[in-house]
């Protein structure tokens, strides 16, 4: 089974620069899942610097949208350590495609889906890295399609931090462990 490690924290935080030291850490076997789509060239600037940020540090880069279930076992076949950035990017993914195709993601939906990647990660044995944002600490968004996009995005975050044998929130580039080898908080798990 895989050990999962969840990083979160606000955009710019330094959650994927702690991710990925922490995962050149674990392993000389790295793989780089990027869910990030280009859609235009503010956007694809990102994607670049980020790539710059891993030249010649022994990563091997898959791109993966929407499937992630589709990635184990095989594609991280042969991997010590996984590390997928982001998953808010993966939600936002699917609430794109859902919209397209005149379906509604809803927390159920996203739940379902995250469960399935998250059981079919259970065939890999290495360790697992995931980053996402916390993006329900601000003001409530304006309209619908926003609050539904930050509840969805929360919805995750629970599944993968209830599953995660370590959690640790970013602030100001500034690492805060939440949760270590298995230790539950109070307040419970998700319910999802």
């Amino acid at each position: 089974m895989a050990k999962l490690i969840l990083y979160t924290g606000g955009a710019r935080s330094g959650k994927s620069s702690l991710a990925l030291a922490r995962a050149e850490e674990i392993g000389r076997r790295r793989l780089f899942v990027a869910t990030c789509p280009v859609v235009d060239r503010e956007m694809n600037d990102r994607v670049e610097r980020h790539r710059e940020e891993r030249k010649g540090r022994g990563w091997q880069t898959i791109e993966c949208e929407l499937e992630l279930a589709g990635l184990f076992p095989g594609a991280v076949a042969g991997a010590e350590v996984v590390l997928i950035d982001c998953i808010t990017l993966w939600v936002n993914n699917l609430l794109y495609r859902y919209d397209l195709s005149g379906k509604l993601l809803d927390d159920h939906a996203v739940a379902t889906l995250c469960r399935e990647w998250l059981a079919a990660s259970e065939a890999y044995g290495g360790t697992l890295i995931c980053v996402t944002n916390e993006v329900g600490l601000g003001i409530v968004p304006d309209n619908a399609l926003a609050r539904r996009y930050r509840d969805l995005v929360g919805t995750c975050n629970q599944l993968l931090a209830a599953r995660a044998e370590e959690v640790i929130l970013v602030s100001c580039g500034l690492p805060l462990s939440l949760k270590k080898n298995d230790q539950q908080p109070e307040a419970g798990r998700a319910r999802h």
